[in-house]
C-alpha cells in the first residue's frame, strides 16, 4: 500500500511528490502521456519541439527565487533573452522582467523533481472512495490501487467532482474561475524576423513565442507557439475539435496580419484547448490539507494563476503535512 498517491505531475503535484518521496513510499498518476501539466513539451522529433502551454517563468517570491536559481545551477533552467516585442502600446516595457526556461523544454522542473519518483501516465482517476483508514482510487482503464493518503493536484473543477462529498469545510463552496485558451503550433519557413516573442493587444491572438530563439535547437525552418486570449478561448475552447482546421486558421491569418511576418510555407499545425488554462479568481488560501482522512489539495488555484502559485501551494501543503 502507498503512504502518498499524488494525482497530477505539473509543478505542483511534482513538488509536493519530490517533498514526501523523502520519507514515504509515493506514486504519482497524470492523464496525460508525459510529465508537466501545463509545462508540457510537445516534441516533433528529437530535442525539436515546442512549450505546448506555459512559455517562461518570471520569479516574484524569494522562496521561489532561491529555488529557481538552484535550478539554473543545475542547468535545469536557464535565462530567455532575445527581442520581447509588444504590439500593445498600452503595456510598458520592463527590462528587469526576468524569463527562465527548461533546458530542453519548459516540463524540464517536474522531470527533475520526479526524477526518483515512480511515475504511471495515461491514468485517469474516476472515482475514489474512503475505506476504514485507506483511499481506494479506481482509474478509468480499471486499475485500481489503494494509498493511506491522497493529494489532489488538479484543476479546481476536477477535484471538486472528484472529492467533494469528503470535504467538510467550506472549499469547495467557494467561486474559482478558470480561464480558457487554445494553442496553436506552427512550423513555417525560416523567416527574418528577429523577434523572440510577442505580445498583443488582439481579442483572439493574445501571444506569439519563437521557440528556435529559446536556443535548444538549430533547425532550417521555425517554430512558433500561437496562443489566444481567454476572452477568445471562453468562448471557443469547448467547441474547436469539431472545427480544429477552421480555428488553426484563425489564429494563423492573425498571427500573419499582426506581425506581417512572411510565410511562404507551412509544414506542421497542432491545435489544443486548455479547458483549465488558468485562474482569474483563486482562493485566497494556499492549500488544503484533512489529517484525519488522509486528504490534501494543491495547485495554482490556491493564491494565484502562475506556475510560481502552483510550486508556493505545494511547499505550503508539505509544511502543513509535516506538523
Amino acid at each position: 500500500m502507498l503512504d502518498y498517491c499524488i494525482i497530477g505531475s505539473g509543478i505542483s503535484g511534482s513538488t509536493i511528490a519530490n517533498y514526501l518521496n523523502k520519507n514515504y513510499l509515493v506514486k504519482v498518476f497524470d492523464k496525460a502521456r508525459g510529465v508537466g501539466g501545463r509545462s508540457s513539451f510537445k516534441r516533433y522529433k528529437g530535442k525539436i519541439g515546442f512549450d505546448h502551454g506555459l512559455q517562461y517563468l518570471s520569479p516574484r517570491s524569494k522562496e521561489f527565487k532561491s529555488f529557481t536559481n538552484k535550478l539554473i545551477k543545475k542547468k535545469v533552467l536557464k535565462h530567455w533573452r532575445g527581442k520581447h516585442e509588444f504590439l500593445n502600446e498600452k503595456v510598458k516595457r520592463d527590462k528587469k522582467h526576468i524569463k527562465l526556461i527548461g533546458v530542453k523544454g519548459n516540463n524540464d522542473i517536474s522531470k527533475f523533481l520526479l526524477k526518483k519518483i515512480s511515475c504511471n501516465f495515461q491514468s485517469e482517476l474516476s472515482e475514489i472512495k474512503r475505506q476504514k483508514d485507506f483511499w481506494y482510487l479506481k482509474f478509468k482503464d480499471n486499475k485500481y490501487i489503494y494509498s493511506k493518503n491522497l493529494i489532489l493536484s488538479i484543476p479546481f473543477p476536477q477535484a471538486k467532482k472528484l472529492s467533494s462529498k469528503f470535504v467538510k469545510t467550506k472549499l469547495f463552496k467557494n467561486k474559482v474561475i478558470m480561464n480558457s485558451s487554445l494553442t496553436v503550433l506552427l512550423m513555417t519557413n525560416k523567416t527574418s524576423n528577429k523577434a523572440s516573442s510577442f505580445f498583443t493587444n488582439d481579442k483572439v491572438l493574445g501571444w506569439v513565442s519563437k521557440e528556435n530563439s529559446k536556443k535548444r535547437f538549430k533547425y532550417n525552418k521555425d517554430l512558433w507557439v500561437l496562443q489566444s486570449t481567454f476572452e477568445y478561448g471562453k468562448k471557443h475552447t469547448n467547441k474547436y475539435r469539431n472545427k480544429k482546421k477552421f480555428y488553426t486558421n484563425v489564429l494563423i491569418n492573425k498571427f500573419k496580419k499582426l506581425t506581417k511576418i512572411k510565410i511562404r510555407k507551412t509544414y506542421f499545425t497542432h491545435i489544443h484547448g486548455w479547458k483549465y488554462s488558468s485562474n482569474s479568481k483563486p482562493l485566497s488560501v494556499q492549500s488544503y490539507w484533512d489529517k484525519k482522512i488522509g486528504l490534501g489539495f494543491c495547485g495554482d488555484w490556491f493564491g494565484g494563476p502562475r506556475l510560481e502559485n502552483g510550486w508556493l501551494s505545494a511547499t505550503d501543503l508539505y509544511n502543513k503535512i509535516k506538523k
